[in-house]
């Protein structure tokens, strides 16, 4: 869509819903406003009928959908189509305690994401979140090996009957992974007729333009004894880039503050550095007379290239250290990624089920998703800063045959010696060199399952069965375009042959042992002056296949063991074979070393299989007509589950829970937990290699040695590591040289943080075992009877896991190092440092780094989850029940009072209270329904937070982000066969609380706009 034409589009949000309380709601409450939007809470995790139990999520035995343990969250078709929602996972960032994962950079000039989204609750990591369809699991999503994540952008919309959300826990009864708790996508069972949707957006800065269509089908057949419904929907967004949004374009970085005197001064260490640029390269290409990354030896004072390739004066701003600058002519920081993946997603599926008798049922679920996402990483850069490696800048001489004549003379008078052959060295990074700067992830997803599930009767008890069996598997690619770096050295090394051509060198020096046919000479200087034929010739396609299967076979029997006055006791018994399979298929440049560090990418397959086994008991103490005063019901519930996995070893996990009904409208509820996450195939079996990279924060670097959870340690085991070693924090030009420890630490800046100068050692852990957490959960939910229509729930959350699976990653173990008064020597042994200059480096450099998995992470989070939920009828209540309508009032909320966690065991990073997990996190909603119209309001809030736990005015400029509140509103209009809806997301324009770009919402004020279609 054209920018002129985009503009003309609305989009007016529809919130129409309510996030219901995390409690029971009262039956007669399930009458009000039939399809509504709802958020709801536990006792609406499943569709109850009178006198029938039921499955519902977080238990396999059927029961009541109001008899709970632990808190579930329900969100239902219709809040996703009024919210403009077009995918599972934009539903499911409503829910206060999901820790959001939309597609959008994390501003360090990362790439932006694949486009997949996981459910992460509490902030646990998406691997502790399971993720199931209709209560199986389903294959992960993830690339290569990875963890057992699946992707709510492949989940039917159409077919989509509600999403249970399971707050904490779950192993005992679903098995690996559900720690942080359970998202089930629960498809409907009898859908008939046909629905088409469609609906486009667009944000206020016309851009951003987003497509959806849908169509959903369905019939009954056999005198209705079966049912057969098929879904296929398409929807598309496109790439946003930083530059496109203001906060992300005002290109912010912090730099050291050399007015910091101490760390109680009051004077952050670091400073605000806005507009920031790389002054040591750009575009065209900045010149210098010495491989080192210092003004002084930036060629005449300061030149550069040109588009065109001429020579011209350069600015390199105000540096303000390595490696960057306060304006100037330099690559701006903010041009070196993508800020919002583009997803491309198309998906079909069908769902059927046959009664073969009253007792027998055939059932069958077959899903087929295409999903591709498409991010900008960073580009090719050749640049002074990485000197010495494969990324360091094109060295020239004067017979360089794309110079002209002009720019030869200027050259040779700011540069003494180059008309005699001495070498200038070009720092640029290349726009042209590839045919595209885009890197996409496709995803094809498919799965067919096959169930039988009946019942049958012993005496006077009833059986309940079922079986069932999946097979499930995604191929996937990863493609991007890179330099072969042995031909981009054959490609700029150019010459004139005999004839006056410009030719590569390696054909025309008279050796036809290195000649190459199809080497094409690329003209450096300037920017869009690669030729095609260049372009193609160093140009390969790298990425890898993956594919990863899964076979799940199911079987359960569920029952009534014996009838007590005081109520049936229940049972369940299953047992469930897994077999997991994954490989990695790297492309031929990958696996042969051919770009970057010259890492070499082995094809890489591994599987593994369970044996599980699991029982749960439902035993009611009080209740029916055995009362006790203040107890009138009194549940518990208690479930087992052992595992047998063929590589991690057996695991015993289990759960007890209790539901006590105090008095009508007052319900107490508690569960306790022993759960697991399994070590995943690629945490075992990656096999090693090692390659240039980057180390992330160096604890010794000027502008971080004032930070880490206890900042005297650090300084202290730094300062001891400078003294013992004179030559760290001596840089090439020999600044620094005999100033003490302090002074050369107070200066030193280590370039491995931000370039790619280190051999990092990267490799799987075959020796893992399970991680393992202890759950506890707690509650209340309240029905006054005189607020009818009125439920509030609290319910408190604590987790404590330990032997977490961490990646260690080479800032993991200098931190490690550090931050720890007594450092493990094993730790400090994972990396090492240069212990003198080499000429480019400065001394204290780390040069070599590693990364794989360990048991050594912990994690505590504790905190709760509040809801508010009133649904009634304004008439009844200030008109003497004239028919005003229908009002849903909700606000929901979850305070995350406690969140650490430690990769190595040792030291502890606190989150919570900041921007990555607020202590609060608020929902509320209003919506209102007249006839054929409804009117929704939602408001979601953040309070101002830390940056980080250990922000202070001492480490940073911008220690604390102010709250934040986006306002959405929505109408609709049902015509009959036909609804028309209009919404508008962020009315207000709030952008994210600065100085982050992901504390609110990026994408700014949205419209949309859409028409449902329905047929008998």
């Amino acid at each position: 869509m054209g920018k002129h034409r985009a503009s003309s589009v609305r989009r007016y949000l529809e919130t129409t819903g309510l996030i219901a309380a995390l409690g029971a709601v009262a039956p007669a409450h399930a009458q009000v406003a039939p399809a509504a939007a709802e958020l709801t809470p536990s006792a609406d995790a499943a569709p109850e009928v009178a006198g029938t139990d039921v499955v519902v999520t977080g238990s396999r035995i059927r029961r009541s959908g109001s008899d709970q343990m632990a808190p579930v969250v329900t969100v239902n078709q219709q809040w996703i189509i009024d919210r403009g929602y077009t995918s599972a996972a934009d539903a499911l960032n409503d829910v206060t305690s999901m820790t959001p994962a939309i597609n959008q950079a994390d501003g360090t000039g990362n790439s932006s994401g694949t486009g997949q989204q996981y459910p992460n609750l509490f902030g646990l990591g998406a691997g502790r979140t399971l993720t199931l369809v209709n209560g199986r699991r389903m294959v992960t999503s993830s690339s290569g090996l990875g963890d057992a994540q699946v992707d709510a952008n492949i989940i039917p919309i159409g077919l989509l009957d509600r999403v249970d959300v399971v707050q904490a826990g779950g192993a005992a009864v679903y098995g690996s992974d559900a720690i942080a708790g359970v998202v089930n996508y629960v498809l409907k069972k009898d859908f008939t007729g046909l629905d088409v949707d469609a609906q486009t957006g667009i944000s206020s800065r016309g851009d951003y333009p987003t497509y959806s269509a849908r169509a959903t089908a369905g019939t009954n057949f056999a005198d209705g004894r079966g049912n057969v419904a098929v879904d296929v929907s398409w929807a598309t967004s496109p790439v946003l880039r930083f530059g496109d949004r203001p906060l992300s374009n005002l290109s912010r970085v912090a730099v050291s503050n050399a007015a910091d005197t101490g760390p109680s001064d009051g004077v952050p260490s670091v400073k605000e550095l806005l507009d920031a640029h790389f002054w040591e390269f750009n575009g065209n290409g900045v010149l210098f007379n010495t491989p080192a990354p210092l003004t002084r030896f930036l060629t005449g004072g300061g030149l550069q290239f040109a588009p065109d390739g001429s020579v011209t004066r350069y600015n390199p701003g105000t540096s303000v250290g390595i490696p960057f600058s306060s304006g100037g002519d330099g690559l701006r920081y903010s041009d070196l990624a993508g800020l919002r993946t583009g997803v491309d997603r198309l998906t079909a599926n069908m769902i059927g089920h046959y009664d073969v008798s009253d007792h027998l049922t055939i059932s069958t679920e077959l899903l087929y998703a295409r999903t591709k996402g498409t991010e900008i990483p960073q580009g090719n850069s050749y640049t002074i800063l990485n000197a010495g490696t494969y990324a360091g800048p094109i060295v020239f001489t004067i017979d360089n045959p794309y110079l002209t004549a002009a720019s030869k003379a200027t050259l040779s008078a700011a540069r003494p010696g180059f008309a005699q052959g001495a070498p200038i060295f070009l720092s640029k990074y290349f726009y042209d060199l590839v045919p595209s700067d885009q890197q996409t992830t496709t995803t094809n997803t498919y799965r067919a399952l096959l169930s039988a599930n009946g019942d049958f009767d012993v005496g006077t008890r009833n059986f309940y069965w079922s079986v069932s069996g999946s097979y499930a598997r995604v191929e996937g690619q990863q493609r991007s375009w890179q330099v072969v770096n042995s031909k981009f050295e054959n490609a700029i090394d150019s010459t004139l042959n005999g004839a006056g051509k410009i030719v590569c060198a390696i054909n025309a020096d008279g050796d036809n042992s290195n000649d190459d046919p199809n080497c094409a000479p690329i003209n450096p200087f300037g920017n869009g002056n690669v030729s095609a034929a260049a372009r193609n010739y160093v140009s390969t396609r790298a990425g890898m296949d993956y594919t990863n299967e899964q076979v799940d076979i199911l079987a359960t029997l569920g029952g009534t063991v014996v009838s007590l006055p005081t109520g049936d006791v229940k049972f369940s018994l299953a047992y469930e074979h897994r077999d997991e399979r994954a490989r990695f298929d790297p492309l031929a440049a990958n696996q042969a070393g051919s770009f970057g560090g010259g890492t070499l990418e082995l094809p890489q397959s591994g599987r593994y299989n369970t044996n599980e086994l699991s029982a749960e008991i439902d035993i009611p103490l009080v209740g029916r007509d055995f009362t006790l005063p203040l107890v009138k019901e009194l549940e518990a519930t208690g479930a087992y589950r052992y595992v047998d996995n063929s590589i991690a070893g057996s695991e015993s996990v289990w759960q007890a829970g209790l539901r006590w009904l105090v008095t009508d409208g007052v319900t107490l509820r508690g569960t306790r937990s022993r759960n697991f996450r399994a070590p995943t195939l690629t945490q075992l079996f990656k096999p090693s290699s090692t390659a240039l990279g980057s180390v992330g924060f160096d604890p010794c670097d000027a502008d971080r040695i004032n930070s880490g959870p206890n900042p005297s340690v650090r300084r202290t085991n730094c300062l001891a590591a400078f003294a013992a070693n004179p030559g760290y924090g001596v840089g090439a030009d020999g600044t620094g040289a005999g100033l003490s420890a302090a002074q050369r630490l107070a200066l030193f800046q280590d370039p491995a943080e931000n370039f790619e100068v280190a051999s990092v050692t990267t490799g799987g852990n075959a020796g893992l075992k399970n991680e393992i957490s202890n759950t506890l959960s707690y509650g209340i939910t309240l029905q006054p009877k005189f607020a009818r229509g009125l439920t509030i729930t609290v319910d408190r959350i604590q987790v404590d896991l330990r032997d977490g699976l961490s990646a260690f990653t080479t800032e993991d173990f200098t931190a490690a190092c550090y931050d720890n008064v007594n450092p493990n020597p094993a730790v400090c042994n994972a990396f090492s440092r240069l212990a003198v200059s080499d000429g480019i480096n400065t001394g204290g450099t780390i040069l070599k780094g590693t990364t794989t998995t360990f048991n050594a992470g912990v994690v505590k989070y504790r905190g709760e989850t509040y809801a508010i939920d009133y649904r009634f009828a304004p008439g009844d209540l200030f008109a003497g029940g004239r028919d005003l309508g229908r009002l849903q009032l909700n606000a929901s909320a979850t305070r995350n009072e406690l969140l650490t966690q430690s990769v190595t065991g040792e030291t502890f990073d606190r989150t919570d209270d900041t921007i990555v997990e607020p202590s609060w996190v608020g929902r509320f909603n209003a919506t209102y329904v007249k006839g054929p119209v409804r009117v929704s309001y939602q408001m979601f809030y953040l309070p101002g937070a830390r940056r980080t736990y250990t922000s202070t005015i001492e480490n940073d400029p911008n220690p604390e982000v102010a709250s934040n509140m986006t306002h959405s509103l929505s109408a609709q209009i049902d015509a009959g066969r036909l609804t028309y809806r209009l919404g508008v997301e962020n009315l207000t324009d709030e952008q994210p609380s600065y100085p982050s770009i992901a504390y609110g919402d990026i994408l700014g004020r949205r419209f949309f706009a859409g028409v449902n279609v329905r047929l008998p």
